[in-house]
């Protein structure tokens, strides 16, 4: 359970002032429901999460009285993140008012780290601001290297240190059974996951018809039911981890981007993330896994797998890979892909999903129609 948020009265009559203008007396605080005036406390230090909260309040010598509350924490529900929660809030307060009969919202606002209530109920747009990271995405070397077929040591040490990484983040573990579920719920029908981007590709395409679309749906369905009992594997995770959210700076020295979706899921998301990019640019050089690429896709897992002893992400990282394979194939992110490329992307996609245990040695085979 969270530990309450501890409000003052003065917090409360300060925020209130500003939201209506003038001043404002509290009058009293208690719980919803709170119904004998003894209950009915002139202050109230703690604010629990998921309670509704009865504040009365004389402004301008008018006696108001006004419900105060936040969401659940606990019990997923899609409410497991901040963010989740502040998303459900800024909405109902966008549309309470618009509907007949519907109790009215007054204002959203947040607690803040300083025991501050900041009035939100006025924005249009939120935005996040971030600091300046100088370096040279890690897709630059991946062109190059397409270019000139050939690797530098360097080449095979950042390979090595992109491994490494998740080695290290993903060797933090949560004991948070309904996260893991939420997770893999999501793999399948968040819009940025693989229902989203099935729906993104367009209505008629020469190398997929409507009834393939619906058969992969239906196994990244059956894979859902496979995975989310595994919950000791939920890990800290980056939940984008591809080539343009990575930038290099000299040598090994990188700063990741665009953390996605939550801190915690499963390894497989990140892992595969990443290593479809080695088979996604080895089969626009070469038609296959070779060459150069092949050398950097063995050694990413080589390292990630000796050092995690991980042996059963081969066994949950089909329907992820399969999402990784729908984002690399489409025709909204990549126009100019070569027929025969995506074709191959669509046979790996429909071969993983039929195999239970990820063979690396036959990457190859998953490429070829079955």
């Amino acid at each position: 359970m969270r530990e309450e948020i501890c409000i003052s009265n003065k917090k409360l009559r300060e925020y209130f002032a500003a939201l209506f203008k003038t001043d404002v007396i509290i009058d009293g605080v208690c719980e919803l429901g709170a119904g004998s005036k003894e209950a009915r406390k002139k202050e109230l230090k703690g604010f629990g999460y998921g309670k509704p909260y009865l504040i009365e309040c004389n402004v301008n010598g008018k006696k108001k009285r006004v419900v105060l509350e936040t969401l659940r924490v606990e019990g997923g529900f899609g409410h497991d993140h901040f963010s989740d929660r502040a998303q459900i809030l800024i909405w109902q307060h966008s549309v309470f008012n618009k509907l007949p009969r519907h109790v009215r919202s007054v204002d959203v606002g947040a607690f803040t780290v300083n025991g501050n209530l900041k009035s939100t109920g006025d924005c249009r747009e939120f935005f996040i601001v971030t600091e300046l990271v100088e370096g040279q995405l890690y897709h630059v070397d991946l062109d190059r290297i397409k270019e000139q077929k050939r690797l530098t040591r360097l080449d095979l040490e950042r390979c090595r240190a992109l491994s490494d990484y998740l080695v290290a983040i993903h060797g933090v573990k949560k004991d948070s059974p309904e996260l893991y579920v939420r997770r893999i719920r999501d793999l399948v029908g968040h819009g940025e996951c693989i229902f989203g981007l099935t729906d993104s590709y367009p209505a008629k395409l020469p190398y997929i018809s409507k009834r393939d679309f619906m058969e992969i749906e239906k196994k990244c369905v059956e894979w859902r039911w496979k995975l989310k009992n595994k919950t000791h594997r939920l890990s800290q995770v980056h939940g984008d981890y591809h080539p343009w959210n990575i930038m290099f700076r000299r040598g090994l020295d990188f700063t990741v981007l665009d953390r996605s979706r939550g801190e915690w899921g499963e390894s497989a998301d990140d892992v595969s993330a990443l290593s479809i990019n080695y088979l996604f640019y080895s089969l626009q050089t070469y038609g296959k896994l070779a060459g150069p690429f092949e050398r950097l896709f063995k050694l990413f897992w080589k390292n990630y797998l000796d050092k995690t002893g991980d042996e059963e992400i081969l066994s949950v990282i089909q329907p992820f890979y399969a999402w990784r394979g729908l984002v690399v194939a489409s025709p909204l992110w990549y126009p100019n892909l070569a027929l025969d490329v995506r074709e191959k992307l669509f046979f790996f996609i429909k071969n993983i999903l039929e195999t239970e245990k990820l063979e690396l040695k036959r990457i190859n085979s998953y490429f070829k129609e079955a």
